[in-house]
């Protein structure tokens, strides 16, 4: 009886932490080169993203729209539409390749940037809002694949660290640069000047980044054609992937929830400008999580080859510290700590710089510890479901839950109730923590079981 021939698991192309990669391309300028690039670009993906935060009390006074309303527009409207188009540009990636997605996508989601300051109406604000999500679907999954395929596993946090700078990187530019541009000159000339470098950005990937070539099993290069529908029923099957997935979107529904939100409670509740708040929150707190993020990246990298279960670990430990940070800085009274120039520095922004720090310690390691799981084949594709979670959960529900909330409050507080609204999004950081929790074991036992062997490879081009 002839035998079959099946292709290869999941299991059988996954890299230990610890361990040095098969097949992998040597480490040379060229590879920091494609990431300084990748890393710009993802500083203006979320510059983009997050520019609205900065802008939502001269938006609300322009358009005269709810705190609902911002957070369908923040939110709801920008995450169905990412999340749609996230897994089958993510699926295109594995296929044609990683840099030109990444490169068309960064150039699409420029323009409708710029569109955004030219809105005459809410609605066709919104209507540019949903052009950028749509090429904002395409830059973070591949970009992750992308550096994968990049770095060898024992390095592959800390590149992925340097790459995820660009969500603080770009709170920093977004809402200090963002905010002073809109104090001097008015909201839509931010929208207008944050929005043209990013063209540029996507042209000098597609012209000067060298693709690298992924070592792919030939049984893997056929399941490339697997349709969709078995793909997602593959990569849930793993406990730890699923553990993974409810961890970002928990996660994010606060993170997106706080730093949307933030410059408009320290506005409200602490008596800052729109330039005070933005600089805060931007430059302090983005300084913060700059450093959070390439600690975490290092010492996740450190732990893991000492014990693989630290991949899960770290981000676990990181944010827990961040709950007790969280709450402080939103339930702590008014009352000035010193002054940065003219601008008085509330206490409660203190506990803003600690949470900053620790806050971001899940984001990096968990996005590494997918590439461990998982092939080249499938790679952006588990990558676009994590980033799908956090966005339909992080940034559709976080910032609107926070503005239904935060409206909800207000016969009852007045001025006071998006302090309370966003206090009790800390409880979304604690469900993320069960989840850790409950990944830990699950990841650890995954990685540390002996792999099938693996099929000869042949390289792909990225």
């Amino acid at each position: 009886m002839k035998k079959n021939r099946d292709k290869p698991s999941i299991a059988a192309t996954r890299t230990k932490p610890g361990a040095p990669a098969v097949n992998q391309p040597p480490v040379t300028w060229r590879t920091h080169y494609a990431l300084f690039v990748l890393a710009s670009i993802y500083v203006f993906n979320y510059i983009d993203r997050q520019l609205m935060a900065i802008l939502i009390e001269p938006v609300k006074l322009e358009f005269g729209i709810s705190d609902t309303g911002i957070g369908l527009l923040s939110g709801v409207t920008f995450a169905v539409f990412y999340t749609v188009f996230g897994f089958p540009l993510g699926r295109l990636s594995d296929r044609i390749g990683r840099k030109p997605v990444i490169a068309f996508s960064c150039i699409a989601w420029s323009l409708m940037t710029m569109l955004c300051g030219m809105a005459g109406s809410f609605l066709t604000l919104v209507l540019a809002r949903i052009g950028v999500a749509v090429g904002e679907a395409g830059g973070t999954a591949p970009s992750v694949a992308m550096v994968s395929d990049l770095y060898p596993a024992n390095r592959r946090s800390t590149a992925l660290s340097v790459l995820m700078l660009g969500s603080s990187l770009g709170a920093i530019v977004g809402l200090g640069l963002g905010g002073w541009i809109a104090q001097h000159h008015g909201w839509r000339y931010a929208f207008l000047l944050i929005g043209a470098p990013g063209i540029f950005l996507g042209l000098l990937l597609l012209l000067t980044v060298r693709a690298p070539k992924r070592a792919v099993p030939l049984g893997n290069v056929a399941a490339q054609q697997d349709g969709w529908l078995k793909t997602l029923v593959e990569l849930f099957r793993m406990p730890s992937f699923l553990c993974l997935v409810l961890t970002g979107g928990a996660a994010a529904i606060a993170g997106y929830a706080i730093g949307t939100w933030s410059p408009s409670f320290l506005i409200r509740s602490h008596g800052l400008n729109l330039q005070e708040a933005g600089f805060l929150v931007g430059v302090v707190g983005g300084t913060g999580a700059t450093v959070g993020t390439l600690m975490c990246g290092m010492l996740t990298d450190r732990m893991a080859r000492r014990d693989v279960g630290w991949q899960i670990g770290v981000p676990l430990l990181g944010t827990l510290i961040s709950i007790p940070f969280a709450l402080a800085y939103f339930l702590w009274p008014q009352g000035t700590a010193f002054h940065i120039g003219s601008i008085a520095v509330p206490q409660a922004f203190l506990f803003y710089s600690a949470f900053a720090f620790f806050g971001v310690w899940w984001a990096t390691p968990c996005l590494s510890a997918i590439t461990h799981l998982f092939p080249s084949t499938r790679l952006a594709q588990a990558t676009a479901i994590f980033v799908m979670s956090m966005t339909l959960l992080g940034v559709g529900v976080g910032p609107l839950f926070v503005g239904m909330l935060s409206d909800f409050f207000v016969p009852t507080l007045g001025t006071e109730s998006l302090r309370y609204a966003l206090a009790s999004s800390v409880s979304m950081l604690v469900l993320a923590s069960v989840f850790l929790t409950l990944a830990l074991p699950r990841y650890r036992q995954h990685m540390k079981s002996p792999a099938p062997r693996s099929a000869p490879n042949q390289a792909v081009t990225a």
